[in-house]
């Protein structure tokens, strides 16, 4: 025998609000001190919402402190969910009239130290939990190429490749960018490296995978390249030996420490400040959500030791 459907109705979000009320509270009473309504409101509200769904949610019977029933129980979540979703619905129309972004891009060059994103980002979210944000982690022209384009807001790229008259341009920091190779590489072991030397030996390249630079090398010295989109595949490749090539200090800190890589004395090239600078659009408005990003990794930065 085939079961019927049973036709339910629609409770309202207040009805939803007074059930979840009582709940939290323990009590008709309590629910209607907090919400500051009468009891009979309350009670009503709640009958009202049982009739409603065609279930009975509390029991009443032999206690002065309702009880969840069982359908009580499994329409709980369903409830808070319900209230959650219209309350995140308002603060984000109330914030959206009072001039913060609904969303925001952020692109990020992958020279930035990550654990600075991390705190910077972690805190975002919780001033600014209505705003929906979409990181981008890119390198070198990939940057610019993301936030000309309106894929990102605001940008936090490293030193300018190419004139953008599209775009502003704020220094905000730097790190030490250094050659690097593993204790057994050729030119680890030399004591001192000969002017020149460094071009013989293959050289791990960041790659920009952006258009805007294509086909232009930056701190390239080696006549034998490989070249990597990831900054992390090319560190692992430099502690194995495989090339040398130029990292940020903070990023091999450990690995200088541990000797798993040495910093290699190049003549021609002993390293460089790898200035931060950021991005965004003169055509773009500046809201509140991307103005305080824009001051964290600007205070963030700093702080951190090169």
């Amino acid at each position: 025998m085939k079961g019927s459907l049973v036709d339910v109705g629609q409770p309202t979000l207040d009805q939803l609000r007074l059930f979840l009320a009582v709940v939290d509270e323990g009590s008709f009473n309590a629910a209607a001190r907090k919400l500051g309504r009468a009891i009979s409101v309350v009670s009503y509200g709640v009958v009202a919402l049982e009739t409603q769904l065609g279930v009975t949610l509390f029991d009443r019977e032999g206690s002065r402190k309702p009880v969840l029933t069982p359908a009580g129980k499994a329409m709980l979540a369903q409830a808070r969910a319900v209230a959650d979703d219209i309350d995140a619905l308002i603060a984000g129309v109330r914030n959206f009239n009072q001039g913060l972004e609904a969303e925001l891009g952020l692109a990020i060059d992958v020279m930035f130290p990550t654990p600075l994103v991390a705190a910077v980002l972690r805190e975002f979210q919780q001033l600014y939990p209505t705003v929906q944000l979409r990181l981008h982690v890119e390198a070198l022209g990939g940057i610019a190429a993301l936030v000309v384009d309106g894929e990102a807001e605001l940008g936090i790229g490293g030193p300018e490749l190419v004139a953008m008259p599209d775009l502003e341009r704020e220094a905000i920091g730097q790190v030490d960018l250094i050659p690097v190779a593993a204790p057994d590489h050729p030119l680890a072991r030399m004591e001192i490296i000969p002017p020149g030397e460094a071009r013989k030996h293959r050289q791990l390249v960041l790659t920009d995978r952006s258009k805007l630079t294509q086909g232009r090398d930056f701190s390239v010295f080696s006549a034998s390249t490989w070249r990597l989109g990831d900054l992390g595949a090319r560190h692992a490749l430099m502690r194995e030996g495989i090339g040398w090539g130029n990292m940020p200090r903070h990023l091999v800190k450990d690995d200088l420490a541990s000797r798993r890589l040495v910093h290699l004395a190049i003549p021609e090239w002993p390293g460089m400040a790898y200035r931060f600078h950021a991005l965004w659009r003169r055509d773009c408005p500046i809201g509140p959500a991307r103005a305080w990003l824009l001051d964290a990794f600007r205070q963030r930065l700093a702080q951190c030791p090169a």
